[in-house]
């Protein structure tokens, strides 16, 4: 575990330096601050990958702690490929569409995406059937959106590749000034819905018995998670799996935390994994550039698996983790660190 903040350390300081020296033409370090590829052109590039990532990775935290389902991601339920779809159905058939008015469009999609989900497998009753249903619903959207390409002309064929695997590419300051107004909105709901996360994760009857409006808390984390994650879609589309990467390394980082915590971890962990693929993504097949969701779930997937570990305290789903420091491995009412007594032998 001790290698893993030096590990992250090293790729975002590699990250950093790379996105803005590396290309064509190469810029070394010393002449950064005066060349106009980089402050036009790469460096709004890296702010929104920042961006994004950051957004991302706490919307994916919250779909989890929400739903005490680590698989459950945006690609999962729908709210990507709804926002997505959002976007992309306007343009192609030819509906005038301010550009103002794009994130608007990409939070109708995702809620709508993420709603039904919810509706249809019991506002997240069963963390598996919350599951199931949100990829049958999301397979739906991502359909509909191959639909679209059967009925695009050349041009918008571009758009609608954006918006199935997740694009940076030409992105400038103007991009990143329009996610401001929505960041303003989502950072203080987030806060307050912290708190709240660490009840629902200990489950539904517990959550009640505190108080907690379990369906309303539960539409109230979706909510925050589509203010996070479709004003994104509508700039760079749906950038895969990062909403899956980011919690795991925020727990790996912090065992012992709950979501107060993890919140703050999982969005540096987003951030750095864009910012990281985005590399790849302009540099292995250059001068051509790869879409950098395809990145993200290339390498994201395998290295979440890998850090998902069954069972792991503090994974949200785990029946038998502790629910606060201080307290791994030990049974309610019991020292005996979680083993169970040896049975009596009557009659010897």
């Amino acid at each position: 575990m001790s290698r893993l903040p030096v590990v992250l350390c090293l790729a975002s300081a590699a990250a950093l330096c790379g996105g803005l020296t590396l290309g064509t033409p190469y810029v070394p370090l010393t002449e950064l601050p005066g060349e106009f590829v980089v402050t036009e052109l790469r460096l709004p590039r890296l702010v929104l990958a920042l961006i994004a990532g950051a957004c991302l990775g706490a919307a994916g935290l919250v779909l989890q702690e929400a739903l005490r389902n680590p698989l459950a991601v945006p690609e999962m339920l729908g709210v990507s490929s709804g926002a997505a779809l959002g976007v992309a159905a306007p343009l192609v058939l030819a509906v005038q569409v301010p550009l103002a008015a794009q994130p608007l469009l990409a939070i109708g999609g995702a809620l709508a995406g993420g709603v039904l989900t919810l509706l249809a497998a019991g506002f997240g009753r069963s963390p598996s059937a919350v599951l199931l249903t949100g990829a049958a619903v999301a397979a739906a959207l991502q359909a509909a959106l191959l639909v679209l390409m059967v009925l695009a002309d050349q041009l918008d064929l571009q758009l609608i590749y954006r918006y199935l695997l997740g694009s940076l590419s030409a992105r400038t300051w103007a991009d990143v000034t329009g996610l401001w107004p929505w960041l303003a909105l989502a950072a203080p709901a987030l806060v307050l819905c912290a708190p709240v996360l660490g009840v629902l994760r200990l489950g539904d009857d517990d959550a009640r018995a505190l108080g907690v409006r379990v369906r309303r808390a539960r539409l109230a984390a979706l909510g925050i998670s589509v203010l996070l994650i479709a004003p994104v879609v509508a700039v760079c589309g749906p950038v895969a799996w990062v909403g899956f990467l980011a919690p795991q390394l925020a727990r790996r980082l912090r065992p012992e935390a709950d979501a107060v915590t993890w919140l703050p971890w999982s969005a540096t962990a987003g951030a750095l994994a864009v910012a990281c693929a985005d590399l790849p993504a302009r540099l292995a097949l250059a001068p051509v550039e790869t879409p950098v969701g395809a990145w993200t779930a290339l390498l994201g997937i395998p290295a979440g698996l890998a850090l998902l570990g069954r069972g792991r305290p503090g994974s949200p789903g785990s029946r038998g983790r502790s629910h606060g420091p201080g307290s791994r491995g030990r049974s309610h009412g019991s020292g005996s660190r979680g083993r169970s007594p040896a049975p009596r032998r009557e009659g010897v």
